[in-house]
């Protein structure tokens, strides 16, 4: 008894401890700290500085927010340039940026909520979700290049699973004409999909994935890794697993407990102020939607706004292994399983002709993940995640590092130059 009491004290006291470290942990998000005492140089750091404040005056991104967090710390955040760069308004620490794809890890995780909790089976056909994507057929290849051939059809192999949703193998493609082209793998069937099946902001996400059922793959589900509206699917599953619109189970299950106090799919009037203007000269797909209304189509792949501070409290989540402030969302093991590369060796899955991860760089349950060192054009550590936004918008978490940087801009022309150069100069600032 003496040992079961002294077990069960311990046991208190973890928990406590535990509870105070993640409050510390938010805490130690709103300000930043010493840089040198979490392993940076401050003299290096500040070069970052120069050369983000030499490319807002290009006008193309005009500002930038960058955030560097270690060890639970806030170790850098700087605002740069302008929000609206004709009205001459400067960036804020809590400006707010449409997200895009960066968005695909927010509904990963609410994906995985519901997995956790029994209500979603992440290997069961997504039609015992949505039973209007059942029985979907495949486009034919030529057995002699590999090409697919539109007009011929057969039926799919097996079902598309809500992994493969999660991992981009679920043979469905992204609509639209700045997705037709060669390197997106068929140039007329995405053109198909843009015509059949829309990304319409004036109506519900039902209707669009019903109209993706009347559609045929361009891939057998599990096959190829291609980029897609997958996870725009993903939301309309939540909403039939969780029995709530998608954009409620995000607020009351992840943005209210998480305190990301302006995230959403819109920004309400008293915050617009803070929303950043879109440069000129920008290709107008990936600014679809007028975020400064609210929003009818709920866009699990690409349709939510946050700002830098948010998104830092995302990160820090994930880096915990799923809790923050004493508040758990997903098992660690899950966080850990997310992580890992699932179109690895034995995963039966061909990266596609337009691979976005890239070399060095494996797939996980909505993350790309680094599986090798000193491939990749950028610095990192093996066991990175990351995704981009198409506006701009970039983060990455590194758990050997303990390290996650979250960084917004609105642009497209820039955002790979600048992503790379970013990710270097970060790591050329480590002294330890």
């Amino acid at each position: 008894m003496r040992y079961q009491r002294f077990a069960v004290s311990l046991t208190a006291l973890a928990a406590l401890t535990l509870c105070l470290a993640g409050a510390a942990l938010a805490d130690d998000l709103q300000t930043v700290g010493d840089p040198d005492s979490l392993g940076f140089s401050a003299r290096r750091l500040e070069r970052m500085t120069s050369w983000f404040e030499a490319q807002s005056e290009t006008g193309d991104p005009s500002g930038f927010v960058v955030a560097i967090a270690r060890g639970g710390k806030l170790a850098y955040l700087q605002p740069t340039g302008f929000a609206d760069h004709d009205k001459k308004i400067p960036m804020r620490p809590d400006s707010i940026f449409r997200i895009g794809s960066m968005s695909k890890q927010i509904t990963s995780v609410a994906t995985m909520m519901l997995v956790d909790e029994g209500k979603l089976d992440l290997d069961a056909p997504v039609a015992q979700y949505l039973p209007e994507l059942k029985d979907m057929q495949v486009v034919k290849t030529d057995p002699a290049t590999g090409d697919a051939i539109l007009l011929e059809l057969e039926p799919a192999k097996r079902a598309m699973t809500i992994r493969d949703l999660l991992r981009n193998t679920s043979g469905l493609v992204y609509a639209g004409p700045d997705f037709a082209d060669p390197g997106f793998g068929n140039a007329v069937l995405h053109a198909l999909y843009g015509a059949k099946a829309p990304f319409r902001r004036d109506k519900p996400i039902a209707p669009f994935v019903a109209s993706l059922g009347t559609l045929p793959l361009l891939h057998q589900p599990g096959e190829v890794w291609e980029y897609s509206v997958g996870f725009d699917v993903l939301g309309r599953v939540i909403e039939v697993g969780s029995g709530q619109p998608f954009d409620q189970f995000l607020q009351s299950r992840l943005f209210a407990p998480l305190h990301m106090v302006d995230t959403g799919f819109s920004v309400p009037a008293d915050k617009l102020a803070r929303l950043v203007a879109v440069p000129g000269a920008q290709p107008p797909f990936f600014w679809d939607g007028d975020v400064a209304k609210p929003q009818t189509f709920f866009s699990g792949g690409g349709g939510i706004v946050s700002t830098v501070p948010d998104f830092l409290r995302f990160c820090q989540m994930v880096l915990n292994g799923g809790a923050l402030d004493g508040r758990r969302y997903l098992s660690p093991k899950t966080i850990a399983y997310m992580g890992s590369n699932h179109i690895g060796p034995g995963s039966g899955v061909v990266p596609g002709p337009y691979y976005l991860p890239g070399p060095g760089f494996g797939f996980g349950l909505g993350f790309a993940v680094r599986t090798e060192a000193g491939v990749s054009p950028a610095e990192g550590s093996v066991g990175e995640m990351n995704w981009s936004g198409a506006g701009g918008t970039t983060f990455w978490i590194d758990p050997k590092e303990n390290m996650f940087v979250v960084f917004m801009a609105q642009t497209v022309s820039q955002r790979g130059r600048i992503r790379v150069a970013l990710k270097n100069i970060v790591y050329g600032a480590f002294e330890k």
